[in-house]
């Protein structure tokens, strides 16, 4: 049985599988960093899906009702399916993952099969030079769009489109994405470009508060909130008036939500962090491939969540914001 202490504040367990990507993205992956040379993790120091199945099985004890792969891109992971198939047997777990959606049209049946849930696709525009821009990659918008459709067609929904908004780069793209997908039944989530990681050159300035993009989009779609689906839930809701679905905004700059915070995040090579803003994390991999027992993970895991003192996000400043931490492909969004 979970613990009450910890049944009640972690519900959310977020898996990093791979810390490579197929974007080198503004937001967490520039190419002036993650350029070919980059000292990626070797295939030894990540954990195997069997290790990610016996954390996830600890967690799950504990009250997790969420498992979310990530990266980097998960796709990139070879033989992805068989992880997701071997955490879909956990009863009453819901498993998804968090794509770029570039390689997803090829992949969404067999993920489906294997027991996914659904999907969350990062998808910063419509316009291809913005998108490219956003992104810098060599292929256009249309093959996330096919992969958002396979993914439609697989049966993974409701899908959560995760548009970044930067000023000065995709702000112009509000509008379009949201008419795009108002009436499609996907929920469009708008992020406040965050600080996270030590390389994406983040500026306040750069910043397009929430109160901003959601004025936007009620201007011409008239919008009434939410009740959250959950305590912890990061995303602010709102509903279209006409009918057209819903929205969301994350907005982790300008309405911070720490006192809230569920989530746990399990790097490639097995550190855990309690915080996407995080400085370190605590290494259980040692633990792992050594003799620990189950009883004893959990009791790590419980230590360290129950001692855990996050709040980055509240104490933002122009000096926080440099301070080290660790990069969002390496831990996952």
């Amino acid at each position: 049985m979970p613990s009450d202490r910890l049944g009640r504040s972690l519900r959310d367990l977020r898996v990093s599988v791979t810390d490579r990507c197929n974007f080198r993205c503004r937001y967490c992956m520039p190419k002036e960093v993650f350029d070919p040379d980059y000292p990626y993790l070797k295939q030894e120091e990540l954990l195997t899906f069997e290790e990610i199945t016996r954390l996830a099985r600890i967690f799950v004890d504990l009250g997790i009702q969420k498992i979310r792969l990530t990266g980097g891109e998960p796709l990139l992971r070879r033989e992805i399916e068989r992880l997701v198939e071997m955490l879909a047997r956990f009863p009453a777990v819901d498993i998804t993952m968090t794509t770029n959606g570039s390689l997803l049209s090829q992949r969404a049946q067999t993920l489906k099969d294997a027991g996914l849930y659904r999907v969350s696709v990062s998808l910063d525009s419509l316009d291809d030079r913005v998108f490219m821009a956003m992104n810098d990659v060599n292929f256009p918008v249309g093959r996330v769009l096919e992969g958002i459709d396979a993914a439609t067609a697989a049966g993974l929904t409701p899908i959560k489109i995760n548009m970044v908004v930067k000023r000065g780069v995709n702000e112009d793209s509000i509008l379009p994405m949201a008419r795009a997908f108002h009436g499609s039944g996907h929920i469009l989530r708008f992020i406040e470009f965050m600080d996270v990681g030590m390389t994406n050159d983040w500026r306040l300035y750069d910043v397009v508060p929430a109160t901003e993009i959601i004025a936007k989009v009620h201007a011409e779609m008239p919008l009434e909130p939410l009740e959250a689906n959950y305590r912890g839930e990061v995303a602010r809701r709102y509903r279209y008036r006409d009918g057209g679905g819903e929205i969301g905004i994350i907005a982790s700059v300008t309405q911070a939500f720490c006192g809230d915070c569920t989530r746990a995040r399990i790097s490639a090579d097995g550190r855990l962090y309690t915080c996407l803003f995080a400085s370190e994390g605590h290494d259980i991999r040692a633990p792992l491939r050594g003799d620990a027992s189950d009883q004893e993970l959990r009791r790590i895991v419980e230590s360290i969540w129950a001692e855990r003192s996050d709040r980055y996000s509240e104490i933002r400043s122009l000096m926080t914001s440099d301070l080290p931490k660790v990069e969002m492909s390496y831990i996952g969004g």
